[in-house]
């Protein structure tokens, strides 16, 4: 069962997937990029920086060799002047071997990218085994790395002997000339030879490196199962996720339908929508809204607004524009300012009415512009958390 499954992983790579082998750190490194760029900065430095190189060489072959017996009738003469050599020729090659080291990591990242983990450096103990590394060496994979690095052995071999013999007449002269021009002409005689041998390692390069990435995308094929079983993980998060919201949206509503009791009017669209207004004077600059609801939550609000004693009345135009255009605990819009004003102003003749026992003021049939009315907007939908829980799970 396992071997069908692992032949039938025929669906690409999953960017959950991708990003695991990175944190184990498996990425697309191509070893061809790293030599390319290494042999080619040491060849572009000595190019660029020969003479300098060479004078500060010979400089510090004059100065090794240059003593008299005064020196070396003292007891740590060889010991003073090791070190002093050493540090001398760190001076000058350090920097040269601090570029190519950082040329060398540029062509790692250049593969691959930056990946910082510390998982490859667990031990594996599988790999002590050598049933299975013989079966990794003789693996697809095994037998491609072999096959390349033969024929990269191979064609560098054949430009280094090409090379050697094109210039084999051009060395041997050099035994006839000064150390100092010796030297010139050797770096010279370099540099020529290494221009082949970088091209033949970018040829590699530019064919290694989107071959590595390519095979490192098929390793990381997905079956069918593996596809599925990610799937689940992914909805099961995804099942918390919406508990989570479900949760909040419910404490939320509780608050919300807490607040009722305390507005001053409800204003409804019969059955569809209900907002409930608060109004303090000298305390808010507008009426606000502390409740709002579509169907079965805009019936709650009404129930218990009328319980209460909280006046609801029938407004459908502007309980349209409200619950469409004003947010939870905030003023209403400054374009609603005129007909809320209107409806408040009633509420209160209503209850000055009711306690003197006068005549009953007239109902108000307030002005709401048409382009805050959402019934002419035909692609406006309600908020599903503004919904009630049956709505809003159909």
């Amino acid at each position: 069962m396992a071997d069908h499954d692992a032949h039938d992983r025929h669906l690409p790579a999953s960017a959950k997937k991708i990003e695991r082998s990175r944190a184990e750190g498996q990425l697309p490194r191509s070893r061809d990029l790293p030599h390319f760029a290494a042999i080619g900065a040491g060849g572009a430095l000595i190019w660029f920086a020969g003479p300098r190189l060479l004078g500060a060489t010979l400089d510090l072959m004059r100065h090794g060799l240059r003593f008299d017996g005064h020196q070396l009738a003292a007891a740590d003469f060889m010991q003073s002047r090791l070190l002093e050599l050493t540090l001398a020729f760190a001076g000058v090659a350090g920097p040269l071997c601090l570029a190519l080291t950082l040329v060398a990591v540029a062509g790692h990242l250049g593969s691959g990218g930056w990946n910082w983990t510390l998982k490859p450096l667990a031990p594996k103990f599988t790999h002590l085994n050598p049933l299975t590394g013989l079966a990794r060496l003789l693996s697809p994979h095994g037998l491609g790395v072999a096959l390349k690095a033969t024929l990269l052995a191979l064609v560098l071999g054949l430009v280094g002997a090409y090379v050697l013999r094109q210039r084999l007449a051009s060395y041997v002269s050099i035994m006839a000339v000064p150390l100092p021009s010796a030297l010139a002409y050797a770096a010279e005689q370099l540099v020529g030879g290494l221009a082949l041998v970088v091209l033949a390692l970018a040829l590699f390069a530019v064919v290694d490196v989107p071959l590595q990435r390519q095979l490192w995308l098929r390793r990381l094929r997905m079956s069918r199962e593996e596809a599925k079983q990610e799937l689940k993980e992914v909805e099961g998060n995804l099942e918390i996720k919406q508990k989570v919201r479900a949760r909040m949206r419910e404490m939320a509503k509780r608050r919300m339908l807490a607040a009722v009791p305390q507005a001053d009017l409800v204003v409804m669209n019969p059955t569809h929508y209900a907002v409930a207004l608060k109004y303090e004077d000298g305390k808010m600059a507008a009426p606000r809204v502390v409740a709002k609801g579509a169907d079965l939550l805009a019936l709650k609000i009404r129930d218990i607004a009328k319980d209460a004693k909280v006046p609801v009345l029938q407004q459908p135009a502007l309980a349209r524009a409200l619950y469409a255009h004003s947010k939870l605990d905030q003023e209403i819009p400054a374009a609603l300012f005129a007909a809320v004003a209107q409806v408040l102003a009633y509420v209160y003749q209503l209850r000055a009415a009711l306690r003197a026992r006068m005549a009953l003021p007239v109902e108000p049939h307030p002005h709401v512009p048409p382009n805050l009315d959402p019934h002419n907007d035909p692609d406006w939908k309600p908020d599903a958390d503004e919904l009630g829980d049956e709505e809003a799970e159909a």
